[in-house]
Formats: C-alpha cells, structure tokens, sequence
C-alpha cells in the first residue's frame, strides 16, 4: 500500500520535528534550573521546575496532548482520502499555533497563549469533522 505525502502527513512530520525542539529547549532550561548532578542522577527526589523551565515544560507536555489529536486527525484525513485545500490550511494553522505557542507560554502572554491553544485546536477538530463528514 503506497500513501501519498499529503500536505497534512508533511506538516505532522514537521510538528514532530517541533516536538524535538521543544523537548531539547525545555531540557536545556530545566538542566540549568536543576544543575547538572541531579540531571544526571537517579532523580529519586523529584523537583518542581518554576518560571520559565516550567512553562517550557507545561508548553512540552502540552504539545504532546495536541499532537497525538492532530495525528489522529491527519490519519482520518489521509485514510479517507479527505485531503483538500481547507484541510492543508487547518494543518497549517495548526503547526503556525503550536509555534506560537511555545515563546507565549514561556513569557506567560496570557490571554494571548490561550488564544494561540484554541487556534491550534479548533483547526484540528476541523479536519477531522471534513474528513469525516
């Protein structure tokens, strides 16, 4: 079975992509918060990251709720062969979101960061109600 590299699998490959850097980001932020033994260590103790290595984590698990959902949708999407020009934007303006996202949470720009959540979010509900229905 041969799938076709929609515009929708394009852009989760680089959400994926983007997931990575926020992992690596947020790791960066945290290690220098927690310093480098208890990084390294058995972390028995755990530790409550705060400021911006906490939004950054928050933002990180965040992405990882939002991604398994734009996932299932683009795998409805690609399944159904729904794919059309309003489905490629959705993707887009969920990967624009979720890039948004990240510098908002991390500066606390609140309302703003809502905001930016439910772009991303609705758009992915979209695709799934256009590939569905």
């Amino acid at each position: 079975m041969h799938v076709e590299m929609t515009t929708e699998i394009y852009i989760l490959a680089l959400a994926f992509f983007l997931q990575v850097i926020q992992l690596m980001l947020y790791g960066v932020v945290a290690n220098l918060q927690v310093g480098k033994a208890y990084s390294m260590g058995a972390r028995d103790e755990p530790k409550t990251l705060s400021g911006v290595a906490g939004r950054l984590q928050r933002a990180l698990n965040n992405h990882f709720e939002a991604l398994i959902l734009f996932a299932i949708a683009v795998g409805l999407v690609t399944a159904l062969d729904a794919s059309n020009t309003v489905t490629e934007l959705c993707a887009h303006a969920y990967l624009v979101a979720r890039i948004l996202y990240v510098p908002a949470y991390a500066q606390g720009l609140n309302p703003w960061r809502s905001v930016i959540w439910s772009a991303g979010f609705f758009a992915t509900i979209a695709m799934v109600v256009i590939a569905v229905f």
